[in-house]
């Protein structure tokens, strides 16, 4: 796809780094089952030499990917984990970084049982005060890294102002993107400088497959992971790579639907008298609503909230509903309910989760595309039959 004028995102999800197979005119990209490709002499070869240095299904991919995003460079990894640690692996021993304290539980685990073993330390802050950023950083600061919205409280970072004091003080900012999709948020944009992605969840958005990914507009930061893509080797098979351009085509338009029935899900709880709290940027009492109305352009399809009544009756909740799905994960077409606690976030100790607000009776939901009025019968019916 090439054009003086660039493409709407609806287009770029379809066309970008794609089109028709130059040997069969194959409208979709093939899938190249080859570990390596056939010289005419050493070094002589079509740009390919071995499939974990570069593949053209995953080539693909990247292109795609980095074109949604509004970045130069994207690169793919055979996980949203090995996306991240691949990050992480640029930096030095003694080097430092600031994260916001309410993530991923994966990320908090491999920052801190993995990293700092390695002389690397972590301060986590509440990153919606600047202030405490600001604090944290210190000489020896490297990276900022950010989830907005975050997972599970959904918490909204000012990414443009958390890039103005990171950048002020040498740090380079990261931020995963995976709750909101390059659908709903760019942070490239906003003057971050790597965004992260588990593709896993909404750029897949069928639950098939696991990937990660990263993109960036700095090539220096592009040459370093790229070296690190290929000398570690965390890099997806091109059948991941052709389920993940598959699923992109159609994120735009899942992403309105997630949009929508989150809305209409997250103002049924509000409204619901067994119902203590609930967590969901679309709200207006939601303490990040205005920044996410500037910065996002939409509300994304996850939610968390707090059920009154003790930590038992949350588990039987979430065991008895019909539609959703008791599983991890999140961002496909289908609905799921989780426990943060007990599941994504087991591996964050229980002081550390109820510092960012993380209690035990905390449920979180990926909204899925299905009609709206079953997914809020089925939590209707689930909170009743739990007060039993």
């Amino acid at each position: 796809m090439s054009s003086n004028k660039e493409a709407g995102f609806a287009t770029r999800a379809v066309h970008a780094g794609q089109r028709p197979d130059p040997t069969t005119g194959a409208i979709m990209t093939p899938v190249y089952l080859t570990s390596t490709y056939v010289q005419e002499g050493p070094g002589v070869h079509k740009g390919f030499d071995y499939a974990r240095t570069v593949h053209p299904t995953r080539l693909a991919l990247e292109a795609n990917i980095a074109s949604l995003e509004g970045g130069a460079h994207g690169l793919c990894f055979a996980s949203g984990m090995a996306a991240t640690s691949t990050i992480i692996e640029m930096l030095d021993a003694g080097d430092h970084v600031v994260s916001c304290n309410d993530l991923y539980g994966g990320t908090y685990r491999v920052f801190t049982k993995v990293f700092a073993r390695h002389g690397m330390s972590f301060t986590f802050v509440d990153a919606t005060d600047m202030k405490a950023i600001e604090k944290a950083i210190t000489k020896k600061t490297k990276l900022l890294w950010i989830e907005t919205p975050s997972n599970p409280m959904l918490r909204i970072t000012d990414i443009k102002k958390a890039c103005a004091l990171a950048h002020k003080k040498g740090v380079k900012v990261v931020v995963d993107n995976t709750f909101a999709s390059p659908a709903l948020q760019r942070p490239l944009a906003l003057g971050a400088d790597i965004v992260v992605h588990s593709t896993t969840k909404y750029m897949g958005g069928h639950s098939d497959v696991i990937g990660g990914a990263i993109v960036t507009n700095d090539k220096e930061t592009f040459d370093k992971l790229k070296f690190l893509q290929n000398a570690v080797g965390a890099v997806p098979g091109p059948l991941d790579c052709f389920l993940l351009l598959r699923g992109t085509k159609t994120l735009p338009l899942r992403m309105v639907k997630h949009c929508e029935n989150a809305m209409l899900v997250a103002k049924h709880l509000k409204a619901h008298k067994q119902i203590a709290k609930v967590h969901y940027p679309g709200l207006p009492e939601h303490p990040g609503h205005a920044i996410a109305k500037v910065q996002m352009c939409g509300f994304g399809g996850m939610i968390s909230f707090e059920l009154k009544g003790d930590l038992e009756r949350a588990k039987r909740m979430i065991s008895m509903t019909r539609i959703f799905s008791l599983a991890e994960s999140l961002g496909g077409v289908e609905s799921l309910i989780g426990h943060p606690p007990t599941m994504t976030h087991g591996s964050i100790p229980r002081e550390e989760r109820l510092k960012s607000g993380l209690v035990d009776g905390l449920i979180r939901l990926s909204v899925g595309i299905e009609d709206a009025q079953d997914l809020i019968d089925d939590i209707d019916q689930a909170i009743l039959r739990s007060a039993v």
